[in-house]
């Protein structure tokens, strides 16, 4: 988690990627942005935002050798000696258009800034950040002409939400400079993550919470839900979530013992998470500590509604697993050559 409460801009440019699919091209600046007062006063709380809630942190990946990472390469230049910031820039730029590879990967601002003040777990360094807009907004402008207001459409950026962005923090851990990143326009999931900036989450409890957690709902959609039924599923999330919420400490045995009454789910969940692991490129450990900051992150991306065929939901909740086998109740109506839900409860709010 960061602060940037005495965070400033020490230097900024931006340029214009194109795509090499389509054969667009860059468009680059020669010279910094010096802002007024009013622009710097919108600029800077607009391309931070989005990183003190980040609850994840990456660490720059390459499959042979850390130092051929493009972006980890040109960071350390730009830390080193910031009179090369502008050139670099350009550099960063074009290894981004490299990566355009198909005709959805939209062009777009790349704003780069050098930021001062930036504080993550009580140390303050400066930081790089990089920065795409792939969408511009209209809006009206008036305007005075012939003592009378008229009004005319312009395009530009919106200041509600960044598109695309990254924040590289000059401080290392043992695996390397700290990054966040933030994808709202998420067409392409190789494009800004794995082909760009080529990182991965940092080997720590945020990102062995958020694997175990994906694994849990992977499966639950993969297995439960296909051979066991929506009731199922619902039930196993919820009883996730609860032993998440009263255990500090996670140990896959204990989960299974908890949350599976037979041996033959514990089987079933043995078998997909090999096959988890090997398709995502992650070691789920036998042991580790909960990010009650990831657990609550990923409770609220979490699903629990039955939709029936007949236009009806049954939404249930995910703090209270019991309510499920308790108070819900699944049948076949012969006569009617239908499945059925029965809902018990003792007054409606």
């Amino acid at each position: 988690m960061i602060n940037r409460s005495k965070a400033s801009i020490s230097k900024f440019i931006i340029h214009k990627v194109g795509n090499k699919f389509n054969d667009t091209k860059n468009a680059f600046s020669e010279q910094l942005v010096h802002f007024d007062e009013a622009s710097y006063e919108l600029m800077l709380p607009f391309l931070l935002r989005p990183f003190p809630a980040a609850v994840q942190s990456y660490r720059f990946n390459h499959h042979s050798d850390l130092s051929l990472n493009e972006i980890n390469n040109y960071s350390t230049q730009i830390f080193n000696d910031d009179a090369s910031f502008i050139e670099i820039s350009k550099h960063i730029v074009s290894h981004l258009y490299e990566q355009s590879n198909a005709s959805q990967i939209k062009t777009g601002d790349v704003l780069i800034a050098l930021f001062e003040g930036i504080t993550h777990n009580e140390i303050t360094s400066n930081a790089l950040g990089i920065f795409k807009i792939e969408n511009r907004s209209h809006f009206f402008q008036t305007y005075l002409e012939n003592n009378s207001y008229d009004v005319l459409v312009q395009k530009g950026i919106s200041s509600k939400k960044l598109d695309k962005g990254c924040l590289i923090l000059n401080q290392s851990d043992t695996e390397g400079k700290i990054i966040l990143s933030v994808d709202n326009n998420s067409y392409d999931a190789q494009y800004w993550i794995n082909n760009f900036l080529n990182i991965k989450y940092a080997d720590d409890t945020n990102q062995h919470t958020h694997s175990y957690i994906e694994l849990c709902k992977e499966f639950s959609k993969e297995i439960i839900k296909p051979h066991f039924g929506a009731q199922e599923q619902n039930t196993f999330l919820a009883k996730t979530v609860d032993f998440f919420k009263t255990n500090e400490v996670v140990t896959i045995e204990n989960f299974k013992d908890e949350v599976f009454e037979n041996d033959k789910h514990k089987t079933l969940f043995d078998d997909y998470k090999k096959e988890f692991e090997g398709d995502h490129a992650v070691h789920i450990r036998q042991q580790f500590d909960v990010s009650e900051r990831v657990l609550n992150k990923e409770k609220r991306k979490i699903k629990t509604e039955i939709k029936l065929d007949t236009n009806i939901q049954i939404k249930l909740d995910i703090d209270t697993p019991e309510a499920s086998s308790e108070f819900l109740e699944r049948g076949y109506d012969e006569q009617k050559k239908m499945h059925y839900y029965k809902v018990f409860f003792n007054a409606e709010d």
